[in-house]
């Protein structure tokens, strides 16, 4: 986590996790078992689990997975290989459900977080969002404001409910 505080969580290989000492990794459903994560990687990790289908999602809610990455949220050119999108009804009914905290993952950019997160994510993955932004720093201030105000209205919205 030092020296910026932010945990370092690698995706998809669990042995570059261990090598480096990373604060945690995410593992989709045809990577390494959540279960052999959690167990070489230890109680204190960071665990992030894909969930493609609604059976993922069920089978995820007796894990100790530290949040679900919904994935994907919309289509993306960025991974293929992926089941059909969930949207934003999707992600809400996964909201509705899960006990875990939620990311959304794929086709997510400053024109949709906000949707996304009021749909019930707690944050959002991206790459192309920033990566093939002009200019990744703004496009990475952008993502953060809207991502924080959207929780924000998210919370007044439980408030007054």
């Amino acid at each position: 986590m030092a020296p910026f505080h932010v945990p370092l969580i690698i995706n998809d290989r669990l042995d570059v996790a261990l090598a480096v000492g990373a604060d945690g990794v995410h593992v989709g459903q045809e990577d390494m078992p959540y279960e052999t994560a959690r167990r070489l990687m230890g109680p204190k990790a960071i665990i992030g689990l894909s969930v493609e289908t609604w059976n993922d999602v069920e089978r995820a809610e007796s894990l100790d997975c530290d949040y679900l990455g919904v994935s994907p949220v919309f289509a993306t050119p960025t991974k293929t290989d992926t089941k059909e999108p969930w949207g934003v009804d999707g992600l809400a009914k996964i909201r509705a459900f899960s006990r875990h905290p939620l990311v959304g993952i794929g086709g997510l950019h400053a024109g949709n977080a906000e949707a996304v997160v009021l749909a019930g994510a707690d944050g959002v993955a991206v790459v192309s969002a920033v990566c093939a932004s002009p200019d990744p720093f703004q496009a990475s201030r952008e993502l953060t404001g809207i991502i924080r105000a959207a929780l924000q209205k998210r919370r007044e919205k439980r408030k007054s409910s």
